[in-house]
């Protein structure tokens, strides 16, 4: 079965909202769209770029199809990031759009879930990756699609906007797999899926403290 990764930029109060550019998502007024862009340097994009390069495929929401399809093709042919996201095959998640015309897209019909839940299915052991999708991400979430959660963490706090984690955010167990630091402090995190949440009690009467 596929492993489906979600990679999410968030600011350290757990914003994802536009964070790549002021016009990337205004939804609900947002203002502060671009907030991840200067915490950026040669390090974090290389590591971007290695993940990115061992995708078996793109799952994307209409939105973020709308940016990379009108992005990246125009990057250069020896770009790592670009080359891979235009030959990628990518699948579009969209309740809008009727055909995708970014080369290698296929745009899934039906209840998302049940098309998602297909797609891990097929196609080896490969990885699935979603990068933005805000709104998909809520769905992949709610149905308990996610396989590992790969969150970069901003040092910024942003206060209002689209959060990662929202109302329909299933409880589930997690485990810390993988932890990095940037050399302009952006926290790098995997988590995978761990069983259920498992409780407790702290406090001297517990033995626990």
């Amino acid at each position: 079965m596929r492993k489906l990764m979600v990679t999410t930029f968030v600011s350290l109060d757990g914003v994802m909202q536009g964070p790549g550019g002021s016009d990337e998502d205004r939804d609900g007024g947002f203002e502060h769209g671009g907030w991840s862009v200067p915490h950026f340097g040669p390090d974090l994009i290389q590591r971007m770029t290695d993940l990115v390069r061992r995708a078996d495929a793109l799952l994307v929401g209409r939105k973020t199809y709308d940016i990379f399809a009108a992005t990246w093709p125009l990057a250069e042919a020896d770009d790592p990031i670009g080359s891979k996201m235009n030959s990628v095959r990518k699948y579009v998640a969209s309740r809008t759009l009727d055909t995708v015309s970014w080369q290698n897209s296929t745009l899934l019909t039906g209840d998302v879930a049940e098309a998602v839940a297909r797609l891990k299915q097929e196609g080896g052991d490969g990885e699935i990756q979603v990068h933005g999708s805000g709104d998909l991400i809520q769905t992949l979430i709610a149905h308990d699609l996610v396989d590992e959660f790969h969150v970069l963490v901003f040092p910024v706090l942003v206060g209002s906007g689209k959060r990662l984690f929202g109302r329909g955010t299933v409880p589930a167990g997690l485990k810390l797999v993988d932890t990095a630091r940037s050399g302009s402090g952006v926290v790098i995190s995997t988590y995978a899926r761990a069983g259920k949440v498992e409780y407790g009690a702290m406090g001297p009467e517990t033995g626990n403290w």
